[in-house]
């Protein structure tokens, strides 16, 4: 996943294949394929304001080419 603010996101194809998932206090939104049940992207709970992108939904991205970043899930809000 990577974040970018909300100004830089367009979805610009499969909208609607998406279903939307909210838990607990409906703040974060999650979406999700219908029919292949991938996660592409969300509007999280502690950053409403941003989307964080699953890279690997992205055409032409390489994901074995990226390095991957290391996250203290301890310490993640």
């Amino acid at each position: 996943m990577h974040r970018v603010p909300a100004e830089q996101f367009t979805l610009i194809a499969g909208e609607d294949y998406l279903t939307l998932y909210q838990f607990h206090t409906k703040t974060a939104k999650h979406y999700f394929c219908k029919v292949c049940g991938i996660y592409p992207f969300h509007r999280p709970r502690v950053a409403p304001d941003f989307y964080g992108i699953n890279v690997a939904c992205l055409e032409g991205v390489d994901t074995f080419k990226l390095e991957p970043g290391v996250v203290d899930g301890r310490s993640y809000e």
